[in-house]
């Protein structure tokens, strides 16, 4: 387990340091997005080509390592993964122009907490948690249909729900992935070579990655202070 977390926080800190480098840096920002006002002179934030690309590239990026684990090396899952985490700093770094540096500081630290409280319930818990994994597999399906809709509708009425059911999911699915996590490891620590470990240690950690940065992009949407 501690090989899959330092993984996923490795891959969390280069997320967080491309996305203020981009962020920090206005040549670099103007080539990823371009800020508007609205009539009523709200900030709207549109990504460019290149930030449609990172915008997408991370879906990309989870594909390959999804369908293509078993046929590649730990080498090259291990480097997939750290271009992924580098894509998603670029795709975030659009919220250092939606929202102010301290509420994203204290949304972070909020998540992280919240976090790791989930991970331990799942890590030491000794319940069943596989059946409220395939839930909340459900209710991830059912929030992704809900966002593309939501895009055409652009109902905040119903992005608030989204937020709500998403907070509970993301939840349930860490304590589950935590869960599912060590007992993958204790039955398989000694039945799998270097190789075969390496490349699990690298799709859980994928896991448990993408369960903080949707959880902490949820709890931005009631705790981040938008920019003026």
């Amino acid at each position: 387990m501690l090989r899959v977390y330092n993984w996923m926080a490795s891959g969390l800190l280069l997320t967080g340091i491309v996305a203020y480098v981009i962020a920090s840096t206005p040549e670099l920002m103007n080539l990823f997005w371009q800020v508007g006002r609205t009539p009523s002179g709200a900030r709207v934030v549109t990504p460019t080509i290149l930030g449609w690309a990172a915008m997408l590239s991370p879906l990309a990026f989870v594909l390959v390592l999804s369908f293509g684990i078993n046929r590649m090396s730990k080498g090259t899952a291990q480097l997939l993964f750290w271009l992924f985490a580098a894509a998603m700093g670029a795709s975030l770094s659009n919220i250092f122009m939606r929202y102010t540096g301290q509420s994203i500081a204290s949304t972070f630290f909020v998540c992280s907490a919240m976090f790791a409280g989930i991970s331990l319930y799942g890590y030491t818990t000794k319940a069943d948690l596989t059946r409220m994994g395939s839930f909340m597999m459900m209710g991830l399906i059912g929030i992704i249909i809900a966002m593309l809709v939501n895009l055409f509708l652009q109902s905040p009425a119903m992005m608030f729900a989204i937020a709500v059911i998403g907070v509970v999911v993301f939840v349930g699915l860490t304590a589950w992935d935590t869960q599912r996590i060590k007992n993958d490891y204790i039955q398989y620590a000694y039945a799998e070579g270097t190789e075969i470990a390496g490349k699990r240690s690298v799709m859980d950690a994928l896991a448990l990655y993408l369960n903080f940065i949707n959880l902490f992009q949820l709890l931005l949407y009631f705790m981040g202070n938008r920019q003026e």
